[in-house]
């Protein structure tokens, strides 16, 4: 299946025509120089050589991913080039289309084009498990536990993708990550104190209004405790 972007394609055409341009251009100014060292006509600056020029103008070329459209002759001993019309052509023609194959049959064009666009989404999710995650090195040896911590690894993915899923549907002021969320709800301590006659009083800290408000865009429940006071 193919994906069109009718002006997407206008302006891949439009750059592309306007950097041949340029380094036709470039070109041209080349050959006049070198034409004029020719005719005993001295200019300012370095004097050229058609080698020079070949390599320079190669190189420009290939750094505009231009290399199938502007053909270099390198085994000429003058600096040449021409245009392929057919490779331009061709490129014209693919400008905007973004071709597609796949072997899920149950899924419409817009699905497997949605599903595409998702990539950028899935090479997120493997940066978070190398990175915030972890996930390797795995410092195990045995079969059970490397695939016991792959397991908590995934699970802790989801989790954040979770996380994030519910930010942006109830979004939060200053919040813009679960990164950033769970650093603020790690604030929240739990105290445990030891009274006068050995009596033991549990409690947490007070939950301020931002993190109030990212439990409730997360649905979650506010952590409580039997005996809850006000740390200092």
């Amino acid at each position: 299946m193919i994906a069109h972007d009718r002006d997407r394609a206008i302006e891949q055409s439009a750059r592309r025509d306007e950097t041949i341009a340029k380094l036709e251009a470039q070109a041209a100014q080349w050959v006049g120089k070198l034409d004029a060292q020719d005719a005993g006509r001295r200019a300012r600056g370095r004097a050229l050589s058609d080698g020079g020029v070949r390599a320079r103008f190669y190189h420009a070329v290939a750094e505009a991913h231009l290399r199938r459209i502007i053909r270099v002759d390198l085994k000429s001993e003058l600096f040449t080039y021409d245009i392929d019309p057919n490779a331009l052509a061709l490129a014209r023609a693919m400008d905007g289309k973004l071709l597609l194959v796949t072997n899920v049959k149950d899924l419409s064009a817009d699905e497997v084009v949605a599903q595409y666009k998702a990539l950028a989404d899935i090479e997120r999710s493997f940066k978070v498990l190398k990175s915030e995650i972890e996930v390797g090195p795995v410092h195990h040896r045995l079969p059970d536990r490397i695939r016991a911590h792959a397991l908590i690894c995934f699970i802790a993915l989801i989790l954040q993708r979770l996380i994030r899923t519910r930010l942006r549907a109830k979004p939060v002021q200053n919040v813009i990550s679960p990164e950033r969320a769970l650093a603020i709800l790690r604030r929240i301590q739990t105290h445990r104190v030891l009274m006068p006659n050995n009596r033991t009083v549990t409690g947490i800290s007070t939950i301020d209004a931002e993190q109030s408000a990212i439990f409730d865009s997360l649905g979650v429940k506010k952590p409580t405790a039997t005996d809850s006071y006000t740390s200092l």
